[in-house]
């Protein structure tokens, strides 16, 4: 009997904690080896500017939608067998945490590329607005071109079309 891979994706205001994740991901699995799991956090500079403060926003439904296909596509592409997204929205500081993307499969190169595929497509195609506090104000901040050239090289064009 062939269990069906699990995947999960959270859009929320509030923290996180790693381990209680990473747990709850490999639960009961015996089939787990490996586990590979990414946490972004909030830096305190971007672009040579001081950061206070990063607020995202984004379209409730429509991104969870939007990061659903993103594992979907992962778990077409690589042998695993679950994959946890947390994404935070809403004002956050300096040494926050931003996103987690974690992953289960049986080893861990499987584990490790699903993990980078996750993270390259998440900076790139999910459906997120930006907005850093700087000394000089607020600014939106834009995709960067290695954002984008991370993403290419799984054969993915990005979805603001720029390459």
């Amino acid at each position: 009997m062939t269990t069906r891979p699990a995947g999960s994706v959270s859009i929320q205001t509030a923290d996180f904690d790693l381990s209680a994740e990473v747990a709850a991901l490999r639960r009961e699995d015996r089939r787990v080896g490996a586990v590979c799991a990414f946490v972004g956090t909030v830096r305190d500079r971007n672009d040579g500017d001081d950061v206070a403060s990063l607020e995202l926003e984004h379209y409730p439904g429509m991104t969870e939608k939007s990061i659903a296909a993103m594992v979907e596509a992962a778990f077409g592409r690589f042998e695993l067998f679950g994959v946890r997204v947390i994404h935070r929205v809403g004002l956050l500081q300096p040494l926050d945490q931003i996103v987690l993307v974690a992953v289960t499969s049986a080893h861990r190169g499987q584990s490790f590329e699903a993990c980078e595929f996750l993270m390259d497509y998440l900076k790139t195609q999910a459906p997120f607005w930006k907005k850093e506090v700087t000394p000089a104000g607020a600014r939106w901040v834009d995709a960067r071109v290695s954002d984008d050239a991370a993403l290419a090289r799984w054969g993915i064009a990005p979805a603001h079309g720029d390459m």
